[in-house]
C-alpha cells in the first residue's frame, strides 16, 4: 500500500493499472478489475483512483479478496470450531505450537493468561473482541505477521553475547582481496569496496600493497601479475578511516600482504599513523603483553582500534633498525629488497600448468591463469612499520605440535582453502586445539579466477576465526557468511560454541555422535504458502536445507512440489522435512532457497538454529546479497525438539509424564502382587545406572539401553572421579605473578651486564692508551721489555676483572633461580591447595547427596510400612517399621563407611601426586643451580690469563 501510494501519477493519483501489475503475477486482469467494481472504485483499465481515497483499509480489504489467507483459515480452524480464539485456546496454542518444548523454564517461561491478554490486547483490532478477552481470524494473523511473532529471538540480533573473551575465541568476519570488484584475473581495484564490506559488518579486509611508479612513488593496491586496475594505498586508507566503525565499535584487522620496498613501506605505516590517528593500535596493551602463554586481548579492550597483520622483524632487529632510521642511518636499499612491479606479468614457462581437464576447451581468462604464478609477501619489513604489528603477527606455519610448544598466542597462519582441507582430514582435533589459543585465517585457492567461494562452513566447525571471502560474489557461501553474522548485532564478531574454547574439552568436528555437554536437536519444518515471491506469473518451488558438521548437513534432499502460474501467493502445503537428527545445533543453520521454474533464484534467508523460534512463522526472504525484499516471505511451521535415539521413546515420556509413568509402576507391582512378592521387597532404589542393572533393560522402560539415566526416586549416581590438571614448571612458569617477577629479574641481569661492559670498555680504553703511550716512536715494539711488562699486567687486570664478571653473573642467577624456586613453591602450594578444596567439596557434596538420599528412602519405608494392607494393627506395623529401619541404617552405615575409605584413598592418592610435583620442581631448580655451580668449578680450572683483541 505505501509503495502503491508513491508510484502516482502526474496529477497524483495511483493508475489502475498499477494496482493490477500488484497482483498481476498471480491473478488475471479481470479479477482485480472486478474486485475494484465492487468496492465503488475506478476499475477501468486507464482509471486513475484518488491517493485520499485508497486507504489502507481498503487495500487491506481488496488484499484479503484478491489474495485469500487459506493457510491462516486452517490454522484458525486447528485451534477453534468457533468464530473466535478464546484466552484459554490461545494459552494452549502458544505454549503447544508456538513455543520450543526443550527451553529452560525460568528462562523462557511458559505462557500464561496474562501474557497471551497482551498479545491479545496488541493485536487484535475490534475493541469488543478485547473486552470479551477472545481473538478473531484477524487478530491472529496481526500477531502472525508481527515481529513479536518473528522466527528469531529478537535479542539475538542485538549485541548478546560476552565480548570479553580472547579473541581467538570468535568466529571473525573476513574479506579476501577486498579492493576488487569483480574477478581475480584481470578484475577492477576499487576503494567503494572497502566502505561497502566494512558497512556490510566485515572486520577484517586485505590489502595487496606494492611500489607505485612515477615521480611520487605512491604505493597501490593491486591484484600483482593478474593484469587488475590499481588504486592509491592512500584512498584505501581514507576509505577504512571512515567507515571502519560506522556498523561496528569491535576492532578492524587490516590485512597486509606486503610487496612493497622498504621506502615505500615507510609511506604505508606513516598513512596509517597520520589518517587512523589514535584509532591505530600501534602498541600492546599493558594487560595483555606480547609473551608465550599470554592470551590475546578481547574485543571490548580493543574497542575502535585498527590493527595491522603484516610480518615482523624480530625485536631485537627491529630495535636496532629502528634506532637507525630514527638516526637517519638506515640504508633503506639492498640488492635483496629490489622493487617488485605488480604490474609485470609472469613469464610464460615452457610448459604451462595442465588444466584439469586437458580436453576441455579454456576460456581466455583460465589461459592466461596458467601462466600466473603467486609472488609471496616481502620479509624485508621497514623498522617503523614492524614496530606497529602487535596481535596479528603472521608466522609460517611448522605444525601444530610447534605452535602448541611455543605457545605465543599472538602468532597466527593463513591457510588456502586447499591446505586447510588437508589439515582438517589428517589433524582435525588439533586444529582445533590451535584456534583455542591463536587465530587462523582461511583464503581461496588460486584457481577461483572468477571470483567464487568456498563453503565456509567446514571451517568454521574447526574454529577457525577468518574464514575470509570474496565479498563481491553473493553465492551460497557468501550468503551463510551474512547470515551467520547477522546475529550479536551484525559487530563481525561471534563467540564461538563453549567446547570450542575450552582447554579441558575435545572436540572432534567431524563427530557424528553427541558431544559432550550439548544436546542433539530433531528439526521439522513445514513450508505453508509463499507471498509475493516474484512479480511475475511463473511456477515457484523452496528448498530447506541445513548446514552444520558433516552429520548434520542435509542438502538438496528437501523441496516443496513446484506451483505453476503463481509467484503471488502459492500454496505449497508439504509434509514436514524432517532433520532427525542435529548433533551440533550451535554450529547448524537452516537455508530457505525460493526458485523460479527455470531455477532462477527469487530470495533466500539463512537462520542459525541457535535463536530460532519454533511455531507458525512468517520468514522474510532476502536478495543473492542479503538485503532485505520488501514483501516476499514464506509462512513455515517449525518444530523444535530434543533428539530421541531409537529405543529411548518410552523414557522421554516417561520424563515429560512422569505421572503416566509411575502408574505404569504401580500396574507392574499390582502384578508381581498377585505372585505373592510385596512391594516391601521390591528395591528400584540401589540399582546401578541409576534404575537400571548393566546389561539388562532399565525398570519401567520396555527396551531401555544398559546405564541410560533411570527416572526411579532415590538412585544411585556411580561415583565420578575428579580428573586435575597436572601442576608443573610450564603451567606455573606462565602464571602472571611469576611472570612479573621474572620480568624484574630479567631487568636486574641486564643492568648488571650493562654496567659490565661499561667497565670493560673503559679498562680497553686505559689499556689500549697505556700501550699507545709506551709504543710511541719505538719501532721493534714487539719484543721491548717494558711493552711486555705491562701487557702481562694488563692481562692480568683483564682476567681479575672478567673472573670477577662472571661470579657476580652467576651468583646473581643463582640468586635468581632460588627466588624463583620459592615463587614456584608457593604458586604451587596454591595450584594443590585448590585441588584439595575442590576434591573436599566433591566429597562433602556426595555425602550431602547420599544422605538425602537416605532420608529420602526412610520416608518412602514408612509410608509403605502405613499403606500395607496385610499388616492389621498398629503395633503390627511398628514392628515391621523397627525392623526395615533396622536393614536401612545398618546399610546406610555401609554405605557412609564405603564411600569415607573411596574418599579418603581418593585424597591420599592426590596429596601423593602433589609431594611428587614439589619433588621434581625442587629436583628442576636444584639441577639448574649445579649447572651454574659446575661452570664455575670448571672455570676455575682454566688458566685464568685472559686479555681482549
Amino acid at each position: 500500500w505505501m509503495r502503491l501510494g508513491m508510484t502516482v501519477d502526474s496529477v497524483g493519483k495511483i493508475p489502475v493499472k498499477h494496482i493490477v501489475r500488484t497482483f498481476a503475477s498471480g491473478k488475471t486482469e479481470k479479477m482485480v478489475f472486478s474486485c475494484l467494481e465492487e468496492m465503488g472504485l475506478p476499475s477501468g483499465k486507464g482509471d486513475s483512483i484518488e491517493k485520499e481515497a485508497f486507504t489502507f483499509e481498503k487495500f487491506y480489504k481488496l488484499y484479503h479478496t484478491i489474495c485469500p489467507r487459506t493457510d491462516i483459515d486452517e490454522l484458525f480452524s486447528s485451534i477453534t470450531k468457533g468464530e473466535h480464539i478464546t484466552l484459554a485456546q490461545l494459552v494452549t496454542f502458544m505454549n503447544e505450537k508456538q513455543r520450543d518444548p526443550s527451553l529452560n523454564e525460568i528462562l523462557y517461561p511458559l505462557y500464561d493468561e496474562k501474557r497471551c491478554m497482551e498479545i491479545l490486547t496488541a493485536h487484535e483490532p475490534l475493541k469488543e473482541n478485547v473486552e470479551n478477552k477472545r481473538l478473531s481470524k484477524d487478530g491472529l494473523l496481526a500477531y502472525l505477521m508481527s515481529d513479536e511473532n518473528a522466527p528469531v529471538f529478537l535479542d539475538r540480533l542485538d549485541i548478546y553475547q560476552d565480548m570479553d573473551q580472547p579473541l581467538s575465541h570468535y568466529y571473525i568476519n573476513s574479506s579476501h582481496n577486498t579492493y576488487l570488484s569483480g574477478r581475480q584475473f584481470g578484475g577492477k581495484s576499487t576503494a567503494e569496496m572497502y566502505r561497502q564490506t566494512l558497512l556490510a559488518g566485515c572486520r577484517c579486509v586485505e590489502l595487496d600493497c606494492w611500489d607505485g611508479k612515477g615521480e611520487d612513488e605512491e604505493p597501490i593496491i593491486t591484484h600483482g601479475k593478474a593484469m587488475c586496475t590499481d588504486i592509491l594505498f592512500k584512498e584505501a586508507i581514507i576509505a577504512i578511516r571512515d567507515c571502519a566503525f560506522v556498523t561496528s565499535e569491535y576492532p578492524v584487522i587490516l590485512s597486509f600482504e606486503n610487496h612493497c620496498c622498504k621506502k615505500q613501506q615507510y609511506k604505508l605505516a606513516k598513512y596509517c599513523d597520520d589518517y587512523f590517528g589514535d584509532l591505530l593500535s600501534k602498541e600492546p596493551l599493558p594487560d595483555s603483553p606480547l609473551l608465550p602463554g599470554i592470551p590475546l586481548p578481547s574485543p571490548n579492550q580493543l574497542k575502535r582500534k585498527i590493527l595491522i597483520k603484516n610480518k615482523r622483524l624480530k625485536p631485537e632487529v627491529e630495535k636496532q633498525e629502528l634506532e637507525l632510521f630514527l638516526k637517519g642511518q638506515l640504508d633503506l636499499v639492498d640488492d635483496d629488497d629490489a622493487k617488485e612491479d605488480a604490474s609485470q606479468a609472469n613469464p610464460q614457462p615452457k610448459d604451462p600448468k595442465p588444466s584439469l581437464e586437458d580436453d576441455k576447451p579454456l576460456t581466455a581468462e583460465e589461459r592466461a591463469f596458467l601462466y600466473y604464478q603467486y609472488t609471496g609477501a616481502t620479509t624485508h619489513v621497514h623498522p617503523v612499520l614492524s614496530s606497529y604489528v602487535n596481535y596479528c603477527q603472521p608466522v609460517k606455519f611448522q605444525g601444530f605440535d610447534v605452535a602448541e610448544e611455543k605457545n605465543v598466542h599472538h602468532n597466527m597462519s593463513s591457510f588456502s582453502e586447499t591446505m586447510g582441507l588437508g589439515y582438517l582430514k589428517t589433524q582435525a582435533i588439533e586444529f582445533v586445539n590451535y584456534n583455542k589459543r591463536q587465530m587462523s585465517r582461511i583464503y581461496p585457492k588460486g584457481a577461483r579466477v572468477d571470483s567464487s567461494n568456498y563453503m565456509p562452513q567446514v571451517f568454521w566447525n574447526a574454529g577457525c576465526q577468518m574464514v575470509s571471502l570474496n565479498f563481491q560474489t553473493p553465492d551460497l557461501p557468501m550468503q551463510l557468511n551474512q547470515g551467520k553474522f547477522e546475529y550479536n548485532g551484525n559487530c563481525g564478531y561471534l563467540l564461538k560454541p563453549d567446547f570450542m574454547r575450552r582447554t579441558d574439552k575435545t572436540f572432534d568436528p567431524f563427530a557424528e555422535s553427541p558431544v559432550d555437554g550439548v544436546i542433539a536437536a530433531q528439526v521439522a519444518v513445514s513450508v505453508i504458502a509463499g507471498q509475493f515471491l516474484s512479480d511475475k506469473k511463473v511456477g515457484t518451488y523452496v528448498e530447506v536445507d541445513m548446514y552444520g558438521l558433516p552429520t548434520d548437513t542435509i542438502r538438496k534432499e528437501f523441496r516443496t512440489r513446484m506451483i505453476p502460474g503463481n509467484g503471488l501467493n502459492p500454496q505449497y502445503n508439504e509434509e514436514p522435512f524432517l532433520f532427525r537428527k542435529v548433533v551440533l545445533p550451535d554450529l547448524a543453520v537452516l537455508r530457505f532457497g525460493v526458485f523460479d521454474e527455470n531455477g532462477k533464484m527469487l530470495g533466500q534467508r539463512i537462520l542459525p538454529l541457535d535463536g530460532l523460534q519454533a511455531g507458525y512463522r512468517h520468514i522474510s526472504l532476502r536478495t543473492e546479497g542479503n538485503f532485505p525484499m520488501s514483501l516476499p516471505m514464506l509462512f513455515c511451521n517449525i518444530e523444535l525438539k530434543i533428539y530421541v535415539p531409537d529405543g529411548l521413546g518410552d523414557l522421554m515420556d516417561a520424563l515429560s509424564d512422569p505421572r503416566a509413568f509411575l502408574s505404569a509402576q504401580e500396574k507392574r507391582e499390582e502384578q508381581m502382587k498377585a505372585m505373592g512378592i510385596e512391594a516391601s521387597d521390591i528395591d528400584t532404589k540401589a540399582l546401578k545406572g541409576a534404575g537400571g542393572k548393566p546389561g539388562g533393560a532399565k525398570a519401567g522402560v520396555p527396551g531401555g539401553k544398559p546405564g541410560a539415566p533411570g527416572v526411579g526416586a532415590g538412585a544411585k549416581k556411580e561415583d565420578e572421579l575428579i580428573e586435575f590438571e597436572p601442576i608443573n614448571l610450564e603451567t606455573l612458569r606462565s602464571q602472571k605473578n611469576f611472570l612479573k617477577a621474572t620480568k624484574k629479574q630479567q631487568k636486574e641481569l641486564e643492568s648488571m651486564r650493562k654496567r659490565h661492559m661499561k667497565e670493560r670498555l673503559s679498562i680497553q680504553k686505559g689499556q689500549c692508551s697505556a700501550i699507545e703511550k709506551l709504543a710511541k716512536g719505538k719501532k721493534d715494539v714487539m719484543d721491548d721489555p717494558k711493552i711486555k711488562a705491562l701487557v702481562t699486567e694488563q692481562m692480568q687486570q683483564w682476567s681479575e676483572m672478567m673472573e670477577k664478571h662472571r661470579k657476580e653473573e652467576w651468583e646473581m642467577l643463582k640468586e635468581h633461580l632460588k627466588s624463583q624456586e620459592d615463587i614456584l613453591k608457593k604458586l604451587m602450594e596454591e595450584e594443590q591447595a585448590g585441588q584439595i578444596k575442590k576434591m573436599e567439596g566433591k566429597h562433602e557434596q556426595d555425602m550431602k547427596d547420599m544422605k538425602a538420599q537416605q532420608a529420602k528412602l526412610a520416608m518412602e519405608t514408612a509410608k509403605d510400612v502405613n499403606q500395607d494392607k496385610t499388616l492389621k494393627t498398629k503395633a503390627d506395623r511398628d514392628r515391621r517399621l523397627k525392623e526395615k529401619n533396622q536393614n536401612n541404617t545398618k546399610r546406610f552405615i555401609e554405605e557412609r563407611k564405603i564411600s569415607a575409605m573411596k574418599q579418603g584413598k581418593q585424597k591420599e592418592k592426590l596429596k601423593k601426586v602433589h609431594e611428587q610435583q614439589m619433588t621434581e620442581l625442587t629436583r628442576d631448580i636444584q639441577m639448574a643451580i649445579q649447572f651454574y655451580e659446575n661452570t664455575e668449578a670448571e672455570y676455575k680450572m682454566w688458566n685464568k690469563m685472559e686479555f681482549f683483541c
